[in-house]
């Protein structure tokens, strides 16, 4: 017994289920509906790469330790040049019995030491050190004007207060280590006794 086929029957496709569509099933789209066409296929090493765009960064290794290691070697001969040509004698065995005149801070009390030729010893001593550290501390709330700012002419403001901070400890460090010598006397620099005033 043969089956034969009617001319009029056609076959039925069902419809895809969308979460079963393969990608076969996605490209087809009628001719119509498609945006765009195939002109040609292209192979992978004809393709134009981009190239990475230059990165600005360097190495740890030799360019930045180098430059670290000449600073160290640079100011490692400057003090020992300091050590051999300026003057910074002992003084004699200490001795109770007779009140030693007004000696020098080191450098970085000097400052301080300053203060305390000019102002009352609360004044010099505790007040200025709390009004300079919570001064600094409190210059980065001041300056609210761009929290994200990361360079120092956008924030002109807290740059010229630490600057302030900074040139007057620089400045009160500097007379008491050039323009003061024996017992704290104001003197001028190689002109009033010889030779260098400061102790290292």
């Amino acid at each position: 017994m043969t089956d034969t086929k009617k001319p009029d029957d056609r076959r039925v496709v069902a419809p895809v289920d969308p979460g079963r569509r393969t990608e076969i099933d996605k490209q087809r789209v009628p001719m119509s509906a498609r945006p765009y066409r195939l002109l040609a296929l292209v192979k992978q090493d004809a393709v134009v790469r981009v190239q990475k765009e230059p990165d600005d960064t360097v190495m740890t290794w030799p360019h930045l330790l180098s430059i670290e290691f000449l600073a160290a070697a640079v100011m490692s001969i400057f003090l020992l040049a300091m050590g051999l040509f300026v003057n910074a004698p002992l003084e004699e065995l200490a001795n109770g019995n007779v009140t030693p005149a007004v000696a020098k801070a080191p450098w970085y009390f000097l400052g301080l030491q300053e203060l305390l030729a000019y102002f009352h010893p609360t004044v010099a001593g505790a007040l200025t050190p709390i009004f300079v550290l919570v001064g600094a501390a409190l210059i980065p709330y001041v300056d609210r004007g761009n929290l994200l700012a990361f360079r120092p002419s956008e924030r002109k403001t807290a740059v010229m207060l630490f600057t302030l901070f900074c040139a007057l400890g620089l400045i009160v460090t500097f007379i008491g280590v050039f323009f003061r010598g024996p017992g704290y006397s104001f003197v001028i620099p190689f002109i009033d006794t010889p030779g260098l005033h400061f102790n290292l």
